[in-house]
This record gives C-alpha cells, structure tokens and sequence, in this order.
C-alpha cells in the first residue's frame, strides 16, 4: 500500500494505488477515503482504507495516513515607505496579502516616534494571519520633518521721533506651516551724543515647535 506521509497543503498530494495478490484467483481492490478535519482550512488528515478481496469473498484491508499541514505564513505586499514635510498630505495605502491555502486577513498598528511636535517616524506594522495562524509581519515607515521656518506676516516698521514724542513698540506676528510659532524680542539702546539722542533695535525672533526660526529687526531711531 501507498505509504504515510505529510505534506503542507499547498503541496502535491498524490494518491497512489494499491496492489495485492491472491493465491487462488483475481483480487479486488476497493478504496474508502475518509477526511477529517484539523484545527483551521489547511490543517487535515485523509485517512486511505484499502480492502483487497479474492473471488470467494476473503478480505484484507490496510490503511494509508496522510496528514496535511499549514505552517506558511501569507505573502505580504506592504506599501513602500516614504519621506514627507508636515505640511504635506500624508498618504495610507492598504497592504495585500495571499496565502498558499486560505483565506488571510491583514492587521494594521500604527506607532509614533517623535523628535519633536511635528517632526516624527511613523511605524505601521501590517500582520497578516491565515485561517492556521501563521503570519507574516512587515513594516512601513513614513518620515515626517519639519524643516521650513516660520514666516513673518507683519513687523513693525522703522521709524524716527523726537525724544519727546510717543514711541510706539508694536508687537510682530508670524505664521508657521505646521503648528504654532513663539516670538521673542529683544531690545537693545545704543546711546547717541546726548541724552535725548539714541537708537532701539528691536531684534524679533519666530521659532516653532520643532526650532526652526526667523528673525528681524526694526530699528528706531530717538
């Protein structure tokens, strides 16, 4: 008779004849094949009862066991990683994956690490399970920088005035492409040859979350 054997499921499965002599007559061979399932689609045991039986009716029988398994983890198609600025639109594509026997099913975990409020790694680990367990993992890393330094939107202009007039220390503003902007000032006074004559600057400075910064100067001239 055929002999045992184990095989993955995705492998040929050949089911061989059995022979038999008889020291009498003609012999027949008639085979039952019996499946029994295992724990998943893949997983499964064939067992292969043979009877040979002669012209007056006696009989020997023996059986063949073939066991199937499923221990390959899916094919997975995870898309490629990429580089990004944080004012671009970040894109997620879905992974693919086959399995050799079954059905698969694709999880997706997405984790963060970050160098600064908007300058990160993102890490999206796609798992792909068959119907046996089996898996297969795979990562895409998306890399988002934040490299452009705000802009300034309004600084207040240079001016000259008499000692005694108002000398009006208006504020700056600025924008960011990403997230939110701090900006600090700071005044220096440049005595001139009297009292009443001397010079401001103002040195305004816009830094974002990730410190990239721009600064600017308006210069008052008392």
């Amino acid at each position: 008779i055929p002999s045992d054997y184990t095989a993955e499921c995705s492998d040929a499965h050949p089911m061989d004849d059995a022979s038999a002599t008889d020291n009498c007559g003609e012999v027949v061979i008639d085979v039952v094949e019996t499946t029994i399932p295992g724990l998943c689609a893949g997983d499964y045991t064939i067992t292969r009862t043979f009877t040979a039986t002669d012209d007056c009716g006696n009989a020997e029988s023996e059986t063949q066991t073939i066991t199937i398994i499923d221990t390959t983890g899916p094919e997975l198609f995870i898309p490629p990683s990429y580089s990004a600025d944080c004012g671009d639109q970040l894109l997620f594509f879905d992974a693919l994956a086959s399995d050799n026997c079954g059905e698969v099913t694709i999880q997706v975990d997405n984790t963060y690490e970050y160098s600064c409020e908007t300058s990160y790694v993102l890490s999206r680990t796609f798992t792909a399970t068959d119907d046996c367990g089996n898996e297969t993992v795979d990562v895409q890393l998306i890399t988002v920088t934040d490299t452009t330094a705000p802009e300034f939107t309004s600084i207040p202009a240079d001016y000259t005035a008499e000692c005694s007039e108002v000398h009006p220390m208006d504020d700056a503003s600025a924008t960011d492409n990403c997230g939110t902007v701090t900006i600090n000032v700071v005044e220096t006074t440049t005595p001139g040859a009297c009292a009443g004559d001397y010079t401001i600057t103002r040195d305004f400075t816009a830094t974002d979350d990730c410190g990239n910064a721009t600064s600017a100067t308006q210069t008052i001239t008392i």
